[in-house]
């Protein structure tokens, strides 16, 4: 059987070096994205200007409507792939093997502290899962007991990875896309931030495991490898860098702030993988409190993120193993703000 596992991107990247992983650059007809050398999304049949409101759909779509030979279907995202039951990345072999006993691969449940729809309210607008709703009871109102059901309870997929054959692939893409055809119709999405627009992306997390749970699939959830972290990050720790080492805080600051303002999603430890823009949270507190409290802040003797980094790691790991910290030259402000945090988690 002919196998494809689609490696989404909007970033350049190496790829896996096995053949089973086929690079597809999203939201290629974009403004401003150039051309990363891969499979584009914006050829054939395509929606790929709606990148910044489906995310990795856009690439799911256009597999859906230009793939013509592959008999097993597959979507991953250039920094997160799906592993075996070795912890290791799916070889063709591997995916045949699981494709034997299960009807679908995908990722292991988040569990959340309270309902999905509940957490969906906290970062976004609760309207649109009230459309979502009300076009899976008008398009397909057999599947409205186990939406509600899910929408209700705790639990949910994330990113949209999926390995399944062909003909799951494209009966699932037809009624998903269906259904958020007919939600954007209703959509306004006046003043959302960036991190909100990516909204078809968010709620098609949520209808995957409506699909899997109506059917009755049977589901191989797996870990997932997180490479790096995200180019976004990244770039924002090199600007926030940048401002401390010229000692503007302020400047640091309200950067930060818009940043978080636009993607609330960059603390997350999917994107945040080492923790940088976390402790830099910290620090911004840290100086923030030690300038209103003294007239000045630590920002001013240690300016360079790389030692500020491994400082501020170094107190949290003391504070975290309760040692008394007195090798640090973080001031008390900072000692107490890193034991508000160790509380607090």
């Amino acid at each position: 059987m002919k196998a494809r596992i689609y490696t989404v991107t909007h970033k350049a990247f190496t790829p896996p070096p096995d053949p089973l992983y086929v690079p597809l650059q999203v939201g290629a007809a974009c403004p401003g994205r150039g051309d990363l050398g891969f499979l584009k999304d914006d050829s054939g049949e395509n929606i790929s200007e709606k990148n910044p409101f489906y995310s990795e759909l856009t690439g799911m779509y256009w597999i859906w409507k230009n793939d013509r030979d592959s008999d097993i279907l597959g979507l991953c995202h250039y920094r997160r792939y799906l592993l075996d039951r070795r912890g290791k990345l799916f070889t063709e072999k591997a995916v045949s093997e699981a494709l034997r006993d299960y009807d679908a691969v995908t990722t292991k449940k988040v569990v959340l502290d309270h309902p999905y729809q509940e957490a969906f309210g906290g970062k976004h607008n609760p309207k649109d899962l009230v459309f979502l709703q009300e076009a899976v009871a008008a398009r397909c109102p057999a599947y409205l007991p186990f939406y509600e059901k899910t929408a209700g309870g705790n639990e949910t997929y994330f990113g949209n990875m999926l390995i399944v054959k062909r003909s799951l692939f494209m009966e699932y893409s037809a009624w998903l896309f269906d259904l958020l055809f007919t939600v954007e119709k209703q959509v306004d999405m006046t003043g959302y931030n960036d991190y909100q627009k990516r909204l078809y992306g968010f709620l098609s997390e949520l209808l995957l495991m409506v699909y899997l749970r109506y059917h009755g699939c049977r589901v191989l959830e797996c870990g997932v490898a997180v490479i790096g972290g995200k180019k976004e990050t990244e770039e924002a720790v090199a600007v926030i860098a940048a401002y401390f080492k010229q000692q503007d805080l302020d400047a640091a600051g309200q950067y930060y702030m818009e940043l978080y303002r636009r993607r609330p999603d960059v603390l997350m430890e999917a994107s945040d993988t080492e923790g940088k823009l976390k402790l830099i949270t910290q620090m911004l507190s840290v100086f923030y409190a030690e300038r209103e409290k003294t007239g000045h802040c630590y920002l001013e003797r240690q300016p360079e993120m790389e030692v500020l980094l491994k400082e501020f790691a170094d107190l949290n790991e003391a504070v975290h193993c309760k040692k008394k910290v007195i090798d640090t030259p973080l001031s008390e402000i900072a000692v107490e703000i890193a034991e508000t945090l160790a509380r607090a988690q």
